[in-house]
């Protein structure tokens, strides 16, 4: 009995470990929406005051200003802050880092360079 015991246990651990070694090989194709990874789920607010409070908001992209002039609209992109929010949990950055990421992302989407000039080999630029 014990040496079943053993030899399950060994077996596992090696298992485990050739799954940990080959975990860049196979993590892609796991999908990220598992049952117990719902506690890292945020849910995105409507109201400016939500967003300074998710923590999207800082000295270069103020908000503060939006809520003591009593702005009566709905808050940010909700599109937008869902990925922000992703690119900060994920990469560990901080808000205005998450939104540069973001909008480079989004250049490179739509054939923009991260200097924000067309990639476009026919575009003329006069300076």
């Amino acid at each position: 009995m014990t040496y079943l015991f053993y030899s399950l246990t060994l077996l596992s651990f090696l298992s485990f470990t050739a799954l940990y070694l080959t975990r860049a090989r196979w993590q892609h194709l796991v999908p990220s929406n598992l049952p117990g990874s719902g506690y890292l789920y945020q849910p995105v607010s409507s109201t400016f005051e939500g967003d300074i409070e998710s923590g999207l908001s800082s000295s270069n992209f103020d908000l503060s200003g939006n809520v003591e002039a009593g702005d009566s609209r709905g808050g940010l992109d909700a599109a937008a802050k869902r990925e922000i929010l992703k690119i900060m949990k994920k990469r560990r950055l901080k808000f205005d880092e998450a939104r540069r990421v973001y909008m480079e992302q989004t250049f490179a989407a739509n054939g923009i360079g991260a200097d924000g000039r067309p990639k476009d080999p026919k575009f003329v630029s006069f300076s």
